[in-house]
């Protein structure tokens, strides 16, 4: 079994979690994360969008992309 080093974001965030005394916490902890990234998706995007290198073709393409991989019943 192969043993991962963790960085020290990781250890930070494992030291606060030691901290929190409920699941409520640890929730609240994930939705704040989960906020943070989600920003941060909704500026590069609005980057993205004022560069050019983004418009509402794109997102029609993407809308009518098909992602699902087929499964293969052998």
């Amino acid at each position: 079994m192969k043993t991962t080093t963790l960085n020290e974001a990781q250890m930070s965030i494992l030291r606060l979690l030691g901290s929190m005394k409920s699941v409520e916490e640890v929730n609240e902890l994930r939705q704040v994360i989960c906020d943070y990234y989600a920003r941060r998706v909704d500026d590069e995007m609005d980057r993205l969008w004022e560069e050019g290198k983004w418009n509402n073709e794109k997102n029609e393409a993407i809308l009518q992309e098909h992602l699902r991989i087929p499964y293969n019943h052998a």
